[in-house]
């Protein structure tokens, strides 16, 4: 039986609609499955965990956006039950990255036909994470573009939430260790990634790959505020590394340490002065 976590709120009520094709592929199939829905944050969670210790849990999937698939695979850590990811969010970045179709049906296909694989989870502090952590402009990003997802899908709140932080950002001073190397500068970013994407498609990370046990360190140094809309062409076509400003790192343990810094993970704002990330390499089964 396959178990479906749908967050109800998730694209606006785009999850719903999704819901009812889901069901009537389910039905036709004569395939043996149940529709859980979240009703508060950790829900998923919960939920996931619970259906992974059901007898014949084939799989349990999430369907929503970055935010409920982290919920899911939180709940399924351990357990060795696979995931799957049926995009009906907003951004859904995590998927860009593992190759699952950004089609809803064709991602149920996806999971009906393949066989998991195992993919690398990152950790931050005592949580994980599946996608990317990042401060900086990033963040700031963030916050203008959590307010616009209220009125607006797909990548169009990032994009309104990128240019109003152009407009109000303001450096971060990092120290940052990577490989037993600490280093400290005002940065414009500070991403470490499991995944490739962020903002709807953004590829802050190009290189990154979820299932080379290690994670990405990506640094962009600070530049004047008239000066970032020249940088963002590159940024959007995937060519952060090439600038001259970027500092990439690969490896297994890092840390950064900024007082009051705001941290954004997988779509979250956190608040720490010091962010420890290692790597949990194939810790999750995913069909992808």
């Amino acid at each position: 039986m396959y178990t479906f976590i749908v967050n109800p709120a998730a694209g606006n009520g785009y999850a719903l609609k999704i819901q009812q094709q889901i069901e009537e592929v389910m039905q036709q199939g004569g395939i043996a499955y149940e529709m859980l829905h979240t009703s508060a944050p950790e829900h998923a969670m919960e939920l996931a965990k619970e259906a992974s210790a059901k007898e014949g849990c084939q799989g349990v999937i999430a369907v929503g956006g970055d935010g409920t698939a982290y919920e899911v695979a939180c709940g399924l850590m351990e357990t060795g039950v696979p995931m799957g990811i049926i995009p009906a969010g907003t951004g859904n970045d995590f998927i860009k990255t593992v190759n699952i179709p950004k089609k809803p049906m064709e991602a149920l296909e996806h999971i009906l036909q393949g066989k998991p694989r195992p993919v690398d989870v990152g950790r931050l502090n005592q949580r994980m994470f599946l996608n990317v952590c990042g401060t900086g402009f990033d963040e700031q990003t963030l916050e203008y573009t959590l307010a616009a997802k209220k009125y607006a899908r797909g990548i169009l709140p990032y994009m309104i939430g990128l240019f109003r932080a152009i407009f109000s950002y303001n450096p971060v001073h990092v120290a940052f260790t990577a490989d037993g190397e600490t280093q400290e500068r005002d940065v414009l970013l500070c991403s470490i990634a499991n995944g490739r994407f962020i903002g709807g498609g953004i590829p802050v990370c190009p290189d990154a790959k979820p299932d080379d046990g290690l994670l990405d360190m990506v640094i962009v140094e600070t530049k004047p505020r008239w000066k970032i809309p020249f940088y963002l062409p590159g940024l959007m076509m995937g060519k952060i590394d090439k600038f001259k400003i970027t500092t990439h790192k690969r490896c297994r343990e890092m840390t950064i340490i900024s007082k009051g810094m705001r941290l954004n993970v997988d779509g979250e704002i956190l608040a720490m002065d010091r962010a420890d990330f290692s790597v949990m390499p194939g810790k999750l089964m995913l069909y992808w």
